[in-house]
């Protein structure tokens, strides 16, 4: 039996983390659950999993959970350390990190120094920290898997193969929810039109991330860290039919290919269960209905984003950080209807090229750099 934390357990990933455990009562306990301000579901989480501990990132938010809480006998913490005191504990053995924004290097970096079980959903930490965390994780010894369909993929190609033998790497993405709007007609397109994705169900932000390929771009940045490969080496597809999750080439010219539903649930599971790999409730691939596989690359003056993350990255540094905070800040207006779609590259790339890097890359240095950033497209925005 093993005792799973779920960090961001009222999102979309931690919902359907818990689903993966309902469907394995006898492998799975629920140790800790953390909600940043959701209460009300995060009260429905407890009623029905259990757990003994509990967080609420947004300290306003906990006084509402204390009673209720205490009648059940939890440990009940708020702020970001709670986080870090759930991810670190010695009541926990895998580490769901499902939380979204660059904070979640806190409570990674704890649960990496505790030696956990890592299930990773958060990009942002890697794009920002990268080094930092890598160096910390091979150093603890510590087991991180990523649970994004994609890197996940790569993982399950890759599997025991040294690095040394990979070519390259091909992730896959789906195109988003503007994939056949024309170019020119992007500057009009409406907050319900981005967020209509036609194969995931997701957040807003991550949605909109999908729109303009950033998605994608942090993608590469974050598998060039966890796998240790150069950015040169990872190469985007657009693929509609969200089947092949991702693909490894390697030196001898042989291609394997992740392929599977399109569900969460599967790459959840995996990162659960390994290396270990078992049964699962849901409904196996059935290929007779597939009628076709479609590869397209992606078109760059259509989504500069994907270009300004890929320069980034080139640039190295605090870049990246800059890239993810204005990203952040500028997808966040455009949620609140403050500016159009195509603004979003806009206010990217001015933040970008106001930027003067740290030549240190301290983690101090880095939200330095984040803060900043923030402050930046705000102001452009």
């Amino acid at each position: 039996m093993k005792r799973v934390a779920i960090l961001g357990s009222t999102g979309s990933i931690g919902i359907n983390t818990l689903k993966v455990i309902e469907s394995h009562p006898k492998r799975f306990k629920v140790a800790g659950l953390s909600s940043f301000s959701n209460v009300e579901l995060l009260k429905k989480q407890i009623k029905r999993f259990r757990p003994s501990m509990a967080t609420v990132v947004e300290p306003s938010k906990a006084d509402g959970l204390k009673a209720f809480v205490k009648r059940r006998g939890l440990k009940l913490f708020s702020t970001l350390e709670g986080l870090n005191i759930i991810a670190s504990s010695k009541e926990v053995d895998i580490v769901v990190i499902a939380i979204s924004g660059a904070s979640a290097v806190y409570p990674l970096l704890a649960s990496i120094s505790a030696g956990k079980h890592i299930c990773l959903a958060n990009k942002e930490s890697i794009v920002t920290a990268g080094d930092i965390i890598m160096k910390a994780q091979a150093k603890s010894g510590s087991r991180i898997i990523p649970v994004d369909s994609e890197h996940n993929a790569i993982f399950q190609c890759i599997n025991s193969s040294s690095i040394s033998k990979v070519n390259k790497i091909y992730l896959t993405g789906s195109g988003g929810s503007l994939r056949n709007v024309p170019r020119r007609k992007l500057a009009k397109v409406s907050v319900k039109e981005v967020l209509r994705h036609p194969k995931w169900k997701m957040g807003k932000k991550i949605t909109v991330d999908s729109a303009t390929l950033m998605n994608k771009g942090l993608e590469m940045i974050e598998a060039s860290h966890l796998f240790n490969i150069p950015m040169d080496k990872i190469e985007l597809l657009i693929h509609p039919e969200a089947t092949i999750h991702s693909m490894v080439e390697f030196i001898d010219g042989t291609i394997l290919a992740h392929l599977g539903a399109t569900d969460m649930r599967l790459p959840i599971q995996h990162a659960l269960t390994y290396p270990e790999r078992i049964a699962s409730p849901l409904p196996m691939l059935d290929f007779s209905r597939i009628e076709a596989f479609t590869f397209q690359r992606p078109d760059t003056a259509k989504y500069p984003c994907l270009t300004l993350a890929m320069a980034a990255a080139k640039l190295g540094k605090t870049y990246p950080a800059v890239l993810n905070a204005a990203n952040e800040e500028a997808v966040k207006a455009f949620l609140e209807r403050r500016i159009g779609f195509t603004k979003i590259a806009k206010v990217i790339e001015k933040v970008l090229l106001r930027h003067t890097p740290s030549p240190n890359l301290a983690l101090n240095d880095i939200f330095q750099a984040d803060n900043w950033a923030r402050e930046e497209a705000r102001s452009i925005c």
